[in-house]
């Protein structure tokens, strides 16, 4: 009966305009803050802690801007996951840097995008995958229900899957020797051993060291990547940066921040990167003698 419910719901935004999506998106932003004060605060402590609010002010005016992008950000993921490529690649209105992507595949040693949760991350790899393969890596949420929608709105025309374990890794090895690209999440916090304490904007975060390793391997070219969502449901700009270096987990941070700096009102700033996990807090000792 649940997972009818959840067809139904998801079916439901599928089939409505980007515009409307972003409509009733903004209004839920809303509704989660009020009805989650946990999340309310993080959200607040998070803006103040990166220091890109000058003045109280700007405070209000990105906090207020962020409440109702991630409301929006929630139901058009939920909707590109419900639609074809065919109806999601026109939602792209431009996009900046693709030279950067040109010269890396002239290069031939493989691509790694690395997209934080900033504005539509979704549409990114569809987007890339609609031209050349991509192995996109992910991590299973928790709640069982969602997996297969996430399998499903993920696995397209030229996208491939790996899980955030010793075999996703494999494959996204294989990807970068074959010259075709892959995506990470850099700023998702790492499972046990998987990461290390580095700040972001300043203040330690346990921070993925991945990226920085298939990078050294394989000499792949690093590029950042994030959709920008366009106001009025006009649809997204992708945005592409060349890194010179992601060697350590100081300088993703410090890459995932510019990219933030950008466009801070589309971050995930409910997504508290500064949680001190159990499995992290002695390596954060450590690192702190």
């Amino acid at each position: 009966m649940l997972n009818f419910i959840f067809k139904t719901i998801f079916k439901f935004f599928g089939i409505l305009s980007l515009p409307s999506l972003h409509r009733l998106g903004a209004a839920l932003g809303w509704i989660i803050y009020y009805c989650s004060p946990k999340s309310a605060v993080t959200i607040k402590n998070n803006i103040k802690t990166s220091s890109l609010a000058k003045n109280s002010a700007q405070f209000k005016q990105i906090l207020n801007a962020n409440i109702a992008e991630s409301g929006k950000a929630v139901l058009e993921t939920i909707a590109i996951w419900q639609k074809k490529e065919a109806d999601i690649l026109p939602l792209v209105s431009q996009v900046h840097g693709w030279k950067i992507v040109k010269d890396a595949l002239k290069r031939g040693k493989g691509i790694i995008f690395l997209t934080p949760h900033l504005g539509c991350f979704e549409i990114t790899s569809i987007y890339y995958g609609s031209k050349h393969p991509i192995t996109v890596l992910y991590r299973p949420p928790k709640i069982k229900l969602l997996r297969q929608f996430i399998l499903q709105g993920r696995t397209r025309k030229g996208v491939t899957l790996a899980e955030a374990n010793a075999s996703g890794v494999r494959k996204l090895m294989q990807a970068l020797k074959r010259n075709e690209a892959i995506g990470i999440l850099p700023d998702q916090i790492p499972a046990t051993g998987e990461g290390e304490w580095a700040d972001f904007f300043g203040k330690p975060a346990y921070t993925m060291t991945l990226a920085s390793k298939l990078a050294e391997k394989t000499g792949a070219t690093v590029i950042m990547a994030f959709g920008e969502r366009l106001a009025n449901g006009a649809g997204f700009d992708i945005h592409i940066t060349r890194l010179d270096s992601i060697a350590t987990t100081t300088l993703v941070n410090q890459a995932i921040e510019q990219q933030i700096a950008l466009k801070p009102t589309q971050y995930l700033w409910q997504y508290d990167r500064h949680k001190q996990r159990r499995h992290a807090l002695g390596k954060l000792d450590s690192a702190n003698e």
